[in-house]
């Protein structure tokens, strides 16, 4: 089951605490996965197409509760390999199908049929309204990705005011969705990992947050043990690089003018380096008597690289 399909089936399990948040998740709904068919003069038939059989339920338990409509589900068998079966409800004419329409919003109120496009204000009146319209559209049209592959989370539209009517009730809690055309379709997005947790958790799919927070905590972790890694696996080629480098240098020495012809604290240095190719700069230093720092070895492994550059010249020796 994919994370989408996770998120929607928890939210379908949320019961609206008024009956106005209800009418106003049914809209939300409606307007993404919905569609009016005429069927005679003056008369239009509802149809609600869904993948899920939850989502269903969803719509057949607000319809009856919040309208006395009681329909029923049909399944479309899908023959096509890898695809999902649908479920479909439909509110014929005689059931009052033009008066639900007017209701959600999608007809203008009055004599005709008249398409409206943007949202209805009596349907987010309040913030539970509002939240539930929201939550409606994610049911009704909306998908969110795994976010073991990436952040994304929208909602698909045909129609274009809709869209921007949706991006700005969105955007009204202080989100920053935007809009991208997809072919014939108009798509409502949210990209960053944090806007969606908040979104998740203003439609309330606690757990559907959880799950991406536990994910993104693991991602952060990975990232920072492969950056620690990458930088230790840097420091050590570096250091080995370092060592050979060192190591070179003595042996021109030791084969032109000696070790024993350096200073006493460049011999002391020299030998235990040849002995110790696999040593630090620390632990070399600990080495010596009397002990010193870092620095100090430092210094005296340049001095030796001084040295070895000359005799290099000298003996023109590559």
């Amino acid at each position: 089951m994919s994370f989408s399909t996770e998120t929607k089936n928890e939210l379908t399990r949320i019961k609206n605490e008024s009956e106005s948040a209800g009418v106003s998740e049914l809209a939300g709904i409606v307007r993404l996965s919905g569609s009016m068919q005429i069927s005679g003069f003056r008369k239009l038939n509802l149809k609600i197409t869904t993948e899920l059989n939850s989502i269903a339920r969803k719509v057949f338990k607000l319809l009856k509760y919040n309208f006395d409509i009681n329909t029923v589900i049909t399944v479309n068998k899908n023959q096509m390999l890898k695809r999902n079966n649908s479920y479909v409800l439909t509110v014929k004419s005689e059931m009052g199908a033009e008066k639900l329409l007017k209701e959600l919003g999608i007809l203008e109120k009055g004599e005709g049929f008249f398409p409206k496009s943007e949202i209805s204000k009596e349907l987010i009146e309040t913030e539970e309204q509002k939240r539930a319209f929201i939550r409606g559209a994610f049911l009704g049209g909306g998908s969110i990705s795994d976010p073991e592959k990436n952040y994304h989370l929208e909602f698909v539209t045909n129609n274009s005011e809709f869209a921007e009517s949706l991006k700005d009730l969105i955007n009204s809690f202080g989100f920053n969705s935007k809009i991208v055309q997809r072919k014939n379709n108009h798509v409502v997005y949210i990209k960053e990992s944090e806007q969606i947790s908040d979104l998740l958790n203003l439609m309330g799919a606690y757990n559907a947050l959880l799950k991406l927070q536990n994910v993104k905590v693991v991602k952060e972790m990975r990232n920072n043990v492969n950056r620690i890694v990458n930088c230790e696996t840097a420091n050590l080629t570096k250091a080995v690089n370092a060592a050979v480098k060192q190591v070179d240098n003595i042996r021109v020495i030791e084969k032109t003018i000696g070790i024993k012809n350096l200073p006493e604290n460049l011999q002391q240095i020299a030998l235990i380096r040849i002995e110790n190719e696999e040593l630090t700069l620390k632990e070399l230093g600990e080495m010596l008597n009397p002990p010193i720092g870092k620095s100090g070895v430092n210094h005296r492994l340049r001095k030796i690289q001084e040295i070895a550059d000359d005799l290099r010249e000298k003996h023109n020796i590559e």
